[in-house]
């Protein structure tokens, strides 16, 4: 975006540039997994399906604003992004701003767990603080552990295993071996959102003492676990079928197959910039599979 259209933002579309609203569909994702789970096994219930999925949401909007209030203060985002503009460094809110609205979105998603917690049980409230506490560690605090080579395993407990099973538990009161296998897949197709994002930022975490993954092990590694995560996440559903535990209407997913072909070769084709269409296919992807998927187990429950 050029600098004439930044400086004619209000403040609501300022506020919307740093919730990141692209990120969203993928945060969705496992939510809708679980949900769709949950109704194959005849406990489906919409209202805490509804809020796991405003919890998700709003868990991955704090994230993103965290990440702009700390990335911003360590010096992360001194040079050029680039990735979409950060609302902190462009100058179009305050770091007050930032951080208010930081603290109000997660207190937001806290009222959302509480709800959750009296439905479903005070381990929920565990969960949530935890996730809260990791979305802002992840760049804020004495140990910011997406500095430290930690924000993959970080993202897979959190956004993958944590959103799908507990979007289940928080319906059905128990988990299921098919919503922890489905957890597996969510979890590495985000994580691997995380690694395009990583390989694109790696000269400018490099110089930044950021070290990712990508920076540590450098990028063929990365591309790697780029490629391990999808391949992975295909696998999982011949797996869980294999075992009895998946119908075979689930192999519906596999009609997204072009699609991660086209982001893994953007992986190895493209660089920097270029990367951004990569991040947004991976996105993408991430959100095609889960409602793949879950047509699959719909077409299943009703025929």
């Amino acid at each position: 975006m050029s600098a004439e259209k930044l400086q004619n933002l209000n403040l609501f579309q300022a506020w919307i540039m740093a919730s990141r609203p692209k990120t969203l569909p993928a945060a969705a994702a496992p939510v809708v997994v679980g949900s769709v789970l949950a109704y194959m096994d005849g406990r489906f219930n919409w209202l805490p399906a509804l809020a796991a999925l405003l919890g998700a949401l709003l868990l991955q909007i704090g994230s993103n604003v965290a990440n702009d209030l700390y990335d911003f203060q360590r010096g992360t985002d001194a040079g050029e992004r680039l990735g979409p503009v950060r609302v902190t460094q462009a100058g179009l809110l305050s770091l007050e701003q930032v951080r208010n609205g930081m603290l109000l979105i997660f207190g937001l998603a806290a009222l959302v767990g509480l709800y959750l917690a009296l439905h479903a049980g005070w381990v929920v409230v565990g969960i949530g603080l935890a996730a809260i506490l990791s979305a802002i560690a992840y760049t804020g605090g004495p140990f910011p552990y997406g500095y430290h080579g930690l924000g993959d395993i970080f993202v897979f407990i959190f956004f993958g295993l944590a959103a799908t099973v507990g979007t289940y538990y928080v319906q059905a009161l128990t988990t299921s071996p098919l919503a922890w296998w489905m957890a597996i897949s969510m979890g590495l197709l985000i994580v691997a959102i995380l690694v395009v994002n990583n390989i694109r930022d790696y000269e400018n975490d490099r110089q930044a003492n950021k070290h990712t993954l990508v920076v540590i092990f450098g990028l063929q590694f990365a591309r790697g676990e780029y490629v391990a995560c999808v391949v992975i996440a295909y696998l999982l559903p011949m797996i869980v079928w294999f075992l009895g535990l998946m119908p075979a209407t689930g192999f519906l997913v596999y009609l997204s197959i072009p699609m991660a072909v086209r982001a893994i070769q953007t992986i190895y084709t493209e660089q920097g910039r270029a990367l951004n269409k990569a991040l947004a296919g991976t996105g993408r992807l991430t959100l095609v599979y889960a409602l793949l998927f879950s047509a699959g187990i719909l077409v299943y429950r009703f025929f």
